[in-house]
């Protein structure tokens, strides 16, 4: 299949696709991290009509999305206005609604659970068909990802962890993408897909009728 990757630097969902024989490419704003020439650096907007099998949006912009930030849209952070924060959203909600929407027979995009405000800027919102967690496919971390699909079956654990004890060290290091300080790359390093999730999804999706 032709897969496309959008909103993906680092490459991990696009390798899964490609080990198993697919022509997968990523796309972000960002350039590849691991320097692939099946990476499109641009707006994954302009390219959703070129003919994809598969279109999986791996971590697209969800600050404003998200139940999490919910609340910046009643009071806004230091030094932003609330006409930027709902600007903001607006923006989020429309790269959503178009991929969501795109050309494309069999669509995965992944995000948090959304608020009431971006679920009314979504066009033909659907909740999401699946949340999982990442030491559900062998990935030692907590993360609850929302899977909204089209034409897909929701994914099958394939490696079940055994969680550790509430408070223990082995907890706080599953939680890390919780616990990450504020800095200018937690949004980047917060995006990182989970390698077994991203196997999962290549070996269940890959031959999707």
């Amino acid at each position: 299949m032709r897969v496309l990757v959008a909103c993906e630097f680092s490459g991990v969902v696009r390798r899964a696709f490609a080990a198993l024989g697919h022509d997968a490419w990523s796309c972000d704003l960002l350039p590849s991290e691991d320097c692939s020439n099946h990476h499109i650096v641009g707006d994954v907007r302009d390219i959703l009509g070129d003919g994809w099998d598969l279109l999986m949006v791996a971590h697209p912009p969800c600050t404003r999305l998200c139940n999490s930030g919910v609340r910046w849209l009643a009071e806004p952070p230091p030094g932003r206005t609330l006409e930027q924060m709902w600007a903001a959203l607006d923006e989020g909600a429309a790269l959503f609604s178009d991929c969501w929407n795109a050309p494309v027979p069999r669509v995965a995009v992944e995000n948090p659970v959304m608020h009431k405000h971006a679920k009314a800027r979504i066009a033909n919102y659907q909740a999401p068909a699946q949340t999982v967690q990442p030491w559900w496919f062998g990935d030692p971390a907590f993360k609850a990802t929302g899977l909204y699909l089209r034409g897909l079956p929701p994914l099958r654990p394939t490696k079940r962890l055994c969680p550790p004890r509430p408070g223990s060290v082995e907890h706080k290091l599953w939680s890390r993408v919780h616990r990450m300080p504020p800095g200018p790359h937690r949004a980047r390093e917060r995006s990182r897909f989970f390698p077994g999730i991203a196997a999962a999804m290549a070996e269940q999706w890959g031959g999707a009728a």
